[in-house]
């Protein structure tokens, strides 16, 4: 009798557990041991008095309503946006998705970047304005504003709605509306007490997320935002960076850990409901041609809507890249921004060139991509084996995922405080707190592919002498080929754009490029803010490059966030 193989790697479910589970266990769970200690000795000084938790109440308070207001905001142009990708055809469908996808990837600093130079003092739109109308100041005011704060968490989110909601939409039987107007239901109604009630699961889905994205922001209330508003990623920041109070520190982490963890498994809870319980129909059965002439004016509206939003800033700061501002006020076309890239200009130690913050992060993207893909596998095959520990395990995996990077990047900074795994003696900290966040989506993507593996062909290759190793080298590695490189593309975009967790790691004299681009947005003078939307441009191209890659290679299933 042959017995079945179990998942093919070659070695023991204690082994395969073991680099894992150590891994999260010094790198995820110690840093947050080291924060509650922190929080703890914050809360023994302070006596828990609400009066002397006014440091933690109003970041608390300003992030809740910034994000909530955000969500509502996304919502507003994701619902009509979801609606017209999942039921009509139209030129250019394809490209302007992969377009509207490209900002929920690119690094926070990108998309900033992508506003100021379309709507900052120096961006298209005032200098344009400024030409026109000869006046001496910008007549729009984006940088230190709300509204500014908000229009970039939309851009950064809408696609979360449009890949959600839109996929649902996309399944749902219209029979069931047509039943409802047969019945004597206006339009309207049939949209409320019908198709709304259906969609309800995947809206409140897609909001949470949303709410989660922007409730966790940091480089956009950072950068955009100002002195004049402080989220608790911020508020983290600022205490152990400028303020040196890393127990207050400890304490807005917690509180922010706690907030967050309750938003993932809130969402968890409800993700789990939106299975659509009616027959899922085929793509060309979902979409129908524009057929009046208000069908076609309303997906023209939202079209450029869309454009307008999430594709006008990336392609300003592409064409801002390639414009200096002469002393005279005139753009003119000029690769400089890009060649100055190679030049410490200011001669200084702690300013590397722009090029130097470059192979930086092509360093700590590789490692990132080598311990997520080694680990994540791992992982991915204990999980199969396991099947009833799976739902723990899973949690275990995804936990990072509930933590922000300015919380993680604050528990590193106070845990590991000692040669050799230090800041200053150990930079692969910061590909192993990448890692920590990239692991779980390379669990994601291997684990179907792996689960899809059929056990006769396992059991062939050893009924045909074949030895662990030489079955899962034969059998399982080339039907994991593409899961893998999926995963590795994930990984490797994610550390290449990461700023929050690398703010507190990274070394005066080792930035990354997005800490480079955030740290040359700040500094004054023209060849600076150049510099550093030419850092951002190149980015754009990296990550737009990746969600090519990743719309061709992606296993199916694997279409929405």
């Amino acid at each position: 009798m042959i017995r079945p193989r179990k998942a093919g790697f070659p070695t023991g479910n204690a082994l395969l557990w073991l680099l894992p589970l150590a891994f999260l266990a010094l790198f995820f769970f110690l840093p947050l041991g080291k924060i509650l200690a922190f929080a703890a000795m914050s809360a023994a000084k302070n006596g828990f008095a609400l009066t002397s938790l006014a440091p933690v109440w109003r970041p608390l308070w300003f992030t809740t309503w910034q994000a909530g207001l955000s969500t509502v905001l996304t919502l507003l142009l994701g619902m009509p946006a979801a609606y017209v990708f999942a039921h009509y055809r139209f030129r250019g469908k394809n490209l302007l998705r992969v377009l509207t996808t490209l900002p929920f990837i690119l690094p926070t600093v990108v998309a900033v970047a992508g506003f100021t130079a379309l709507l900052g003092p120096h961006g298209l739109l005032n200098l344009g304005l400024m030409r026109l109308f000869q006046l001496n100041t910008a007549p729009i005011t984006f940088m230190n504003t709300l509204w500014g704060i908000l229009l970039v968490h939309v851009f950064y989110n809408t696609t979360i709605v449009l890949r959600v909601v839109g996929s649902a939409w996309a399944q749902l039987d219209e029979r069931w509306e047509q039943t409802a107007r047969v019945l004597g239901a206006s339009p309207r109604q049939a949209l409320r007490e019908v198709t709304l009630p259906l969609l309800r699961p995947s809206i409140l889905a897609a909001a949470l997320l949303v709410f989660l994205f922007d409730f966790t922001s940091f480089a956009v209330i950072l950068m955009v935002g100002g002195p004049y508003f402080a989220t608790l990623e911020v508020a983290i920041y600022q205490q152990t960076m400028s303020l040196f109070n890393l127990p207050l520190a400890g304490l807005l982490a917690v509180v922010q850990l706690v907030c967050t963890f309750v938003i993932t498994w809130i969402y968890g809870k409800v993700n789990g409901r939106r299975n659509i319980p009616l027959l899922p129909k085929l793509t060309s059965e979902t979409l129908r041609n524009l057929r009046s002439f208000g069908e076609r004016l309303a997906v023209f509206g939202i079209n450029t809507l869309l454009i307008t939003l999430l594709v006008l800033p990336m392609l300003a700061l592409a064409a801002r890249s390639l414009l200096n501002l002469g002393a005279d006020g005139v753009m003119r076309f000029s690769t400089q921004n890009y060649t100055q890239l190679f030049v410490n200009s200011s001669n200084s130690y702690f300013y590397v060139p722009p090029a130097g913050a470059a192979l930086n992060s092509l360093f700590y993207a590789l490692v990132t991509v080598l311990l997520s893909l080694v680990l994540g596998t791992l992982a991915a095959y204990a999980m199969s084996r396991a099947r009833r520990l799976q739902g723990l395990l899973s949690a275990l995996i995804t936990l990072p995922l509930g933590a922000s990077a300015v919380t993680l990047g604050l528990g590193f900074l106070v845990t590991f405080t000692r040669a050799p795994l230090d800041v200053s003696h150990f930079p692969l900290l910061i590909p192993i707190a990448h890692s920590l966040v990239a692991m779980p989506f390379v669990v994601r993507t291997l684990q179907p592919a792996l689960n899809a593996i059929p056990v006769s062909l396992r059991q062939a290759a050893g009924v045909l002498g074949a030895s662990s190793m030489k079955t899962w080298r034969n059998v399982d590695a080339p039907l994991l080929r593409r899961p893998l490189l999926v995963g590795g593309i994930f990984a490797f975009t994610l550390s290449l754009g990461e700023f929050g967790a690398t703010t507190f790691l990274a070394r005066p004299e080792t930035p990354t490029l997005p800490v480079a681009i955030a740290r040359y947005i700040g500094m004054p003078g023209e060849l600076n803010y150049g510099q550093a939307l030419a850092m951002s441009t190149i980015l754009l191209l990296i990550c737009g490059l990746a969600i090519f890659l990743l719309e061709r290679l992606q296993p199916a299933g694997m279409t929405e966030i």
